[in-house]
């Protein structure tokens, strides 16, 4: 348990409030109990709520009651449910359990009142609705008492005096302070348990602070107290930097300031009552929000000062729901004084609380974010405010948009530091969201951004692992786990722990599929996805993965194909249209057909997905990137030549005559060297698709037909089945033969040897080298490309490295991902 002795601070007052989660049942009671007898502070002032959902019920009555209907049923279970708590909580439970029938025999008599008269006045709701902090905090003193503790009972009806305004509550501290003077007098114990929520009006008449009120009780009475501290105890750890329903990866914040906490919960955030937090920071009261359930966690301590080592400019991001944004638009209202007083009069008139405020500097118009219930009450209020605007044409229209949500970004990091606006809007823009109005306070501790509901999610996820407040995380589904795939998954798997450590990126692995079957994956990580393949799977639907990826609300979705499918590219546009990355070592969409390859583009250029295909010419090596960086610097291409298949090239620099060609092919098939289909190796077709991706990424628009290729299978061989084609393989050795012979004639050996030039001829063919060339002297399964250009001219840029194998493709298409990643805000 948390040793309150330790606490940093030193306090001769301090005041406790417990919320309803906390006073649940005789269970939790006990707890808050033992909490307050292990406070060694000579002075407590303990405000409580009522057992949780227990207000819910009690206004549940009310209305039953008023509505004529069934409300016994309800005040028998309020009953029973207290006095089983005092029994179970209490030695001797008599005294505590009349006093819960003598409450409830009140509550009856009110609610026998309100059924009669249909409409009871606000002092009879009032009295009803606050009965159950009477029941909780009697039940508690009772405990408390039991145990040897002198608590003091104050039910704050007694003392505290407020009156209702506009703005809520607002406290007689004068009246207040008397009264509670007359009542200490008689009660001079130093620790004393006080009902939340509940006061008296003007005119000592029982009202109550409104819901979840129970805060503002306790800020109320540590200052009427005098109290150094206010601890609040709910049932989280503190105050998160995101709602963690929506933000598992949420964090808890160690200090806030006031105006941070005031920002955070206006916009709903589950921080404090808004109105609590007035009395403190008039006394400059600290307060700590802290867990019933996890005493020994730290909290959150909430202040004038907040984080004094300023780490990071984002404290903490919430989320407004059920709320619509209603427009009036109009060239009129450009230069017009008193338009925005004429709007927000109308929208006073009829009750519509304003949410958010945008409006340009053209004036043009002005957008209110009200709450959704009241969106067409304020189109219709603006309406008729501006009718003779809008008859004149002056003012085009009024319009009302609900399924809006607001995501706002807190800190007092934010005031003075440069790029904190961009970041946001980034990391929005990346994960597809589409901001439809913004508004930032004079403070700079506040930018609040309005958009479709149904983004919300996905918004927040991002902009919170932008902040680095949560790893950013990238929803994955990958397809075709064959030997490349396999290996991809095995390294994301091994990889996946560190990269959250050390990098904050969270990989999730969404989906699996193959040709015929496709797995879902909910909550998945990576580990154990060959177990997940031995599931039973679902119908085989290409189209069903990015529903699902989308359906996440993670802010990124990749998709990862490992395919050699030409049916898996065609829906690649489709795919980066609806903002799903794809990367890949599939050629069928880099080679594929020209007007393939111009939507793929066109799709990425509209939405901003991201296609990466490094792996699709010589595995792992960096050869696209590298003319990537040639071109946009400037330099002009002149040619390229290469070994572009790590199959060929460790065919021919194994093929010494010692073995049958044959043979050799056989090994590199085991190996997992060549293609699922030997021929798309051997009859030059795979290298013929990687010059034809470079030519692209040059500018030229080349077709896989126009590739001169020199094929190495035979004729026979080429139309047969792959069984056929491997089982007749023999036919390959004949030519092979010959052909290394004359090359050896020639003081050469042979070479498959690709080149484009820069006026877009290309060809693919076997050749002879000398000895002496750089090609001739790779080792194993060795790519070698070489890049002729304006500045490399006399001596060509040469990149060179192993280029085929499943584990060097799929380390290709993994540092893709992380390239992504990084390029998404995460820290790589």
């Amino acid at each position: 348990m948390d040793s309150l002795a330790s606490a940093p601070i030193l306090v001769s007052c301090r005041a406790h409030k417990f919320g309803g989660s906390s006073m649940a049942d005789a269970g939790c009671i006990r707890r808050v109990a033992n909490l307050l007898l292990a406070d060694p502070c000579p002075r407590q002032i303990v405000i409580t709520s009522a057992m949780q959902g227990t207000t819910d019920a009690l206004v549940a009555l009310g209305r039953a009651a008023t509505a004529g209907a069934d409300w016994a049923t309800g005040l028998h279970a309020i009953r029973r449910r207290h006095l089983e708590t005092a029994q179970a909580l209490l030695q001797q439970p008599e005294p505590a359990q009349a006093r819960i029938d003598a409450l409830c025999d009140e509550l009856s008599d009110l609610l026998r009142a309100a059924a009669l008269l249909r409409q009871p006045g606000p002092t009879a709701l009032a009295r009803i609705h606050g009965m159950g902090e009477l029941l909780s905090t009697g039940l508690l003193n009772a405990h408390l008492r039991e145990r040897g503790a002198d608590y003091a009972l104050l039910d704050a009806r007694e003392v505290l005096r407020v009156r209702h305004t506009e703005l809520g509550a607002v406290v007689d501290h004068a009246a207040s302070a008397a009264l509670l003077f007359d009542w200490r007098t008689r009660n001079p114990q130093p620790r004393v348990n006080v009902t939340g929520f509940i006061a008296s009006d003007e005119a000592g008449l029982p009202t109550t602070l409104g819901r979840n009120g129970s805060d503002y009780s306790a800020a109320i009475f540590a200052g009427l107290f005098e109290a150094d501290e206010l601890n609040i105890w709910s049932d989280v750890d503190g105050v998160l930097s995101a709602d963690p329903r929506l933000v598992p990866e949420a964090v808890t914040l160690p200090t806030m300031s006031y105006s941070e906490a005031c920002e955070l919960a206006y916009f709903g955030a589950k921080v404090i009552h808004p109105q609590a937090l007035a009395p403190a920071i008039a006394r400059g009261l600290p307060i700590r929000m802290r867990n019933t359930f996890a005493p020994d966690q730290p909290g959150t301590r909430i202040d004038a000062c907040g984080d004094p080592s300023g780490a990071g400019p984002v404290k903490g991001l919430t989320l407004n729901h059920d709320l619509a944004l209603v427009c009036l638009e109009g060239a009129g209202l450009i230069g017009v004084p008193g338009t925005a007083e004429r709007t927000f009069g109308a929208l006073r008139a009829v009750g519509a609380s304003v949410v958010m405020i945008s409006q340009g500097s053209s004036e043009h118009s002005i957008c209110c974010v009200v709450h959704a219930e009241q969106a067409q009450a304020a189109r219709a209020a603006l309406a008729a405010a501006f009718d003779r605007e809008l008859a004149g044409g002056q003012v085009h229209g009024v319009t009302a948009c609900t399924g809006i949500s607001v995501l706002a970004a807190v800190g007092d990091g934010m005031a003075g530091t440069p790029g904190v606006a961009a970041r946001l809007f980034d990391a929005l823009a990346r994960a597809q969201v589409n901001v439809r109005a913004i508004a930032q306070g004079a403070s700079e501790r506040n930018i609040s951004v309005a958009m479709s509901a149904e983004d919300a999610t996905r918004a927040l996820r991002a902009v919170h692992a932008a902040f680095w407040l949560s790893p950013q995380t990238i929803a994955l589904a990958v397809i075709g786990p064959g030997k490349v795939g396999a290996a991809l998954l095995d390294q994301l798997e091994a990889a996946m722990p560190r990269l959250r450590r050390d990098a904050n990126v969270d990989l999730r692995l969404r989906a699996l599929a193959t040709r015929s079957r496709l797995w879902t994956i909910e909550h998945g990580d990576g580990s154990g996805w060959r177990a997940r393949m031995q599931s039973e799977p679902e119908p085989a639907d290409l189209d069903a993965i990015a529903p699902h990826l989308h359906a996440t609300h993670l802010p990124h979705k990749v998709i990862l194909d490992c395919s050699a499918s030409d049916a898996v590219a065609s829906r690649y546009p489709h795919w980066l249209a609806a903002g799903i990355h794809v990367i890949t070592p599939n050629k069928q969409a880099g080679a594929g057909p020209l007007e393939r390859y111009r939507g793929i583009r066109a799709a990425c250029a509209h939405s901003g997905a991201r296609f990466r295909y490094e792996a699709t010419v010589c595995a792992g090596l960096p050869v696209i990137s590298t003319l990537r960086d040639l071109l946009d610097t400037g330099d002009a291409l002149i040619a390229i030549d290469g070994i572009f298949s790590g199959t060929l090239a460790w065919l021919f620099n194994k093929f010494d005559g010692s073995q049958p060609f044959s043979e050799l092919v056989r090994q590199a098939h085991a190996l997992g060297y060549t293609e699922p289909d030997p021929r798309d190796d051997l009859s030059g077709t795979d290298v013929a698709r990687k010059l034809v991706i470079l030519a692209r990424e040059a500018g030229m628009t080349l077709s896989l037909d126009d590739v001169q290729v020199q094929s190495l299978v035979p004729e026979e061989l080429r139309s047969a089945d792959r069984e056929a084609f491997m089982a007749g393989l023999e036919a390959l050795d004949a030519p092979m033969r010959e052909a290394l012979k004359q090359a050896r004639a020639q003081d050469s050996v042979l070479r498959y040897i690709a080149r484009l030039d820069q006026s877009g001829h290309a060809s693919v063919a076997l050749q002879a080298v000398p000895t002496d060339h750089a090609f001739a002297h790779l080792r194993l399964t060795d790519n070698c490309v070489s890049f002729t250009t304006r500045r490399y001219r006399d001596n060509p840029l040469v990149v060179q490295g192993p280029g085929a194998g499943p584990d060097v493709t799929a380390a290709g298409v993994f540092s893709d991902l992380l390239r992504l990643a990084a390029a998404l805000g995460a820290r790589l």
